[in-house]
C-alpha cells in the first residue's frame, strides 16, 4: 500500500494541528509496515522517582498510532480513539528519549487497529505495549 503522507508531512501536521506537543513528538522513520516516533523526554514528562509518567507514555502511543493511520489514509483530523489498552512493563531508563514503534494491524473503512511498543532509546526491552482502535470518519 502506498503511503498517503510521508515523514515530513506528518511532522508538519503535528506542528500545525497539535501545537501543545510541538517539538516533543516527531516521526523518526516510516515505511509501509511501521512508523517510529520519538518523545523528547524532559522534566514535564517525569513523575516522582525520576521516571517517565504513564500519561506521557500513553500520549506517545496514542499519537504514534494516529500518525501511522494518517500516513496511510491522509490528513483526517477527526479520526478518534475508540478503545485503548496499555501494559506498563518496566521502568523507562532515566535521561533517555522514548521511541514508539507502531504497526497497523487492520485498516478498514471505519475502523483501524494498531499496536505500539515503546522502548527507551538504546534499550532492547520494551517499557510499554499499547493497542488501540480508531474510528475513521466517513468521507464527505
Amino acid at each position: 500500500m502506498a503511503l498517503a503522507m510521508g515523514r515530513e508531512a506528518l511532522n508538519e501536521f503535528l506542528d500545525r494541528v497539535f501545537p501543545q506537543i510541538a517539538g516533543q513528538v516527531r516521526v523518526e522513520s516510516l515505511d509501509e509496515a511501521r512508523l517510529t516516533a520519538r518523545l523528547a523526554v524532559d522534566d514535564q514528562h517525569l513523575r516522582p522517582g525520576g521516571t517517565v509518567s504513564g500519561p506521557a507514555m500513553f500520549a506517545l502511543a496514542d499519537v504514534t498510532i494516529y500518525l501511522a493511520i494518517l500516513a496511510r489514509i491522509g490528513e483526517v483530523a477527526l479520526a478518534v480513539t475508540t478503545n485503548a489498552s496499555i501494559d506498563f512493563m518496566r521502568k523507562p531508563e532515566a535521561g533517555r528519549d522514548l521511541l514508539a514503534e507502531c504497526r497497523i494491524l487492520k485498516l478498514g473503512r471505519i475502523l483501524a487497529v494498531g499496536e505500539v511498543l515503546i522502548r527507551s532509546e538504546g534499550a532492547e526491552e520494551p517499557v510499554a505495549r499499547c493497542s488501540m482502535t480508531y474510528s475513521i470518519p466517513p468521507k464527505r
